[in-house]
């Protein structure tokens, strides 16, 4: 059986710590190409300057996944879509909410499956916790906690404190992609304070209170309090959790970005990191099916949160 072909966008730590290996671990693909506008190779396959040296040169290619900074995923996914590809795209989808709407109608339009890549939904502990509060149970409150140090996971990317790159939300819109898979109904951000660093456009740190905005299955009130603490500036353990608590006083324990669940101190679900290897199979059955998988809910809570957030100055930040 011929494997689609796959053109890798974006040669950074990402694609190379998790989309390369995911992509040789499933066997569902045949990497055909790379771009790497500043030249960086992978050894074994072309590599071009742009993707659209990539598809004038390959134009028999089936998919590609974009794995560059947020700021250009709309022109680049628009370009594949119009070129007749699949698309993955790399969290955060787009930079904006408008340029993910127009590239949904366009992936319609062109019958071309278009794949958002939350990657933290794919932990099978994530999708336990769904499962449980599905089942029922009133919610009293849920908190984020998730700080990273940036040095250590983005090091000398200039990008993500530039606008366009989401600063700590680029890890933190992992947490919220969480929430909005694992809760029945739709969450409103009420207000946010955003700590941006004096040479820096966009926040190292970010306080969101939040509310459920609906009735939690089984009796449960609208309302239910929502925190989230982000902070890029994590030195030491790093920190990626969410913590249930239920109106009987169970207490649900997300962590490790979503690997781990643990009820009451008790762990129920725990997978080593192989969460875009799901990635890919997704992709792969989706475009069997010929369907799309855009979710753009964490991007709309990021977008309101910047909306009502009050903006802060805080220390210059330095590599």
């Amino acid at each position: 059986m011929t494997l689609p072909t796959l053109g890798l966008v974006g040669l950074g730590k990402i694609a190379r710590d998790q989309h390369i290996p995911a992509i040789a671990a499933t066997g569902l693909f045949d990497l055909a190409a790379v771009v790497s506008p500043d030249g960086a190779v992978y050894e074994g396959v072309p590599t071009f300057r742009s993707q659209t040296e990539m598809l004038d040169t390959l134009p028999d290619l089936d998919a590609v996944a974009i794995c560059t900074p947020p700021a250009v995923r709309h022109g680049l996914t628009a370009e594949a879509l119009r070129a007749g590809l699949h698309v993955l795209i790399e969290k955060p989808p787009a930079a904006t909410v408008s340029e993910l709407q127009h590239l949904t109608e366009k992936a319609a339009t062109v019958r071309r499956t278009l794949f958002t890549a939350w990657h933290s939904q794919f932990n099978p502990a994530v999708e336990e916790t769904r499962r449980r509060l599905a089942e029922g149970g009133a919610i009293r409150s849920v908190a984020i906690t998730w700080k990273e140090d940036v040095r250590r996971w983005h090091p000398g990317q200039d990008w993500i404190f530039a606008a366009g790159g989401f600063g700590v939300f680029d890890p933190g819109i992992n947490a919220l992609s969480i929430l909005t898979r694992i809760l029945p109904g739709p969450v409103f951000v009420r207000g946010a304070e955003l700590l941006v660093p004096a040479n820096r456009d966009t926040p190292i740190a970010a306080m969101l209170e939040m509310q459920a905005g609906y009735a939690v299955t089984h009796g449960s009130a609208a309302g239910v309090p929502m925190t989230a603490d982000f902070d890029f500036r994590q030195e030491g353990e790093q920190t990626w959790a969410i913590a249930i608590v239920m109106a009987d006083g169970t207490r649900l324990d997300l962590t490790r970005g979503g690997t781990r669940l643990a009820i009451d101190g008790v762990p129920t679900a725990e997978e080593p990191d192989t969460e875009y290897q799901r990635i890919y199979r997704h992709f792969h059955r989706l475009i069997a099916d010929g369907a799309c998988d855009v979710d753009a809910r964490p991007l709309h809570l990021v977008a309101d949160a910047c909306l009502v957030g009050r903006w802060r100055t805080t220390d210059a930040f330095d590599w």
